[in-house]
């Protein structure tokens, strides 16, 4: 059966910052394969909103998707990195074992509107080097529908972006009335989030910002009832125990616990005192060279031990 999951409303980067509706993770699912996070925000005015301002931060165990519908944002990072992301332009950062970065809307942008989802690392590679890919797909179409495979294979359309664990990622538009029968693979799990318009997902109603959820197995058959716009995320059941907190995914609790300390040595000096640029001091982490607002403190570790979450 197909399960509709709800967004909830969550500040990104603080007090006065942009809010983005998440619906991965939550309570009654954590994953979709290896997705373990799906932000979507806008469209948002930028005169009004602010636009995105995350400063410095920290990821492990991780990759970062970063896709626009529009607008831009500069991206650095600490493996090197400076990019532009644009719509329909995938941008892909491996966290691994730690890598900091930041994310801000260009002075150009006025609308910002798109998602930003995480893919969770096995455990063989969450100490992988960290990295950055950008991919460029093209649209590929058919009777009533256009579609952008920037991860995987559907459509006939294959991404070359080399991934950790079988997954698939698209961008799709359908025309109302159209019905499309993904090619799909019998061991993924899938999800398909509304950006805006009327979809039902096999005969399940779902509407705007909802996530509708689709088991290994079951069929998947998409129909718009009017114009809409949608992501199609995949992927095999990622089949391991993770703890996530914050911007790290681990394996266990010490995990979490050891990148906080080592992230918070990083931006402090021998007071405990945050600095006002990531620049002054390097660390696992490494430095997001060019970027000088001052670093994302972690937030204190809850009292009680991280659960594992599958």
């Amino acid at each position: 059966m197909t399960q509709i999951l709800e967004p909830r409303d969550v500040p990104l980067g603080g007090l006065r910052a942009m809010n983005v509706r998440r619906t991965l993770p939550q309570r009654q699912r954590s994953l979709i394969g290896a997705w373990c996070f799906l932000d979507h925000y806008g469209p948002d005015r930028v005169d009004e909103t602010g636009g995105m301002l995350v400063s410095p931060h920290p990821h492990i165990g991780l990759q970062t998707v970063s896709w626009l519908f529009g607008g831009t944002i500069e991206h650095r990072d600490s493996a090197g990195s400076h990019a532009l992301v644009r719509p329909g332009e995938l941008n892909l950062m491996t966290a691994g074992r730690g890598i900091s970065h930041s994310e801000v809307s260009t002075d150009e942008t006025t609308v910002l509107h798109g998602v930003q989802l995480w893919v969770a690392l096995p455990s063989e590679h969450r100490d992988a080097k960290p990295e950055f890919t950008h991919y460029a797909p093209p649209v590929v179409n058919g009777d009533g529908w256009d579609a952008l495979v920037f991860m995987g294979s559907m459509f006939a359309s294959t991404s070359p972006v080399e991934t950790y664990t079988p997954l698939a990622g698209a961008e799709l538009i359908l025309d109302g009335g159209t019905v499309l029968t993904p090619d799909t693979d019998p061991d993924f799990e899938y999800g398909v989030l509304v950006d805006f318009g009327l979809a039902r997902v096999n005969g399940e109603e779902v509407k705007m910002h909802q996530l509708a959820y689709v088991a290994p197995g079951e069929a998947l058959e998409i129909e718009a009832d009017d114009l809409s716009h949608l992501l199609l995320i995949g992927g095999r059941p990622f089949g391991e125990e993770l703890v996530m907190w914050w911007n790290f995914v681990g394996g266990d609790h010490e995990e979490i616990v050891q990148a906080r300390e080592d992230w918070m040595a990083q931006i402090t000096d021998n007071n405990g005192t945050i600095q006002d640029s990531q620049e002054i001091y390097d660390g696992r982490f490494g430095i997001v060279n060019g970027d000088h607002l001052p670093p994302i403190p972690a937030p204190p570790m809850p009292h009680a031990r991280l659960k594992p979450r599958r």
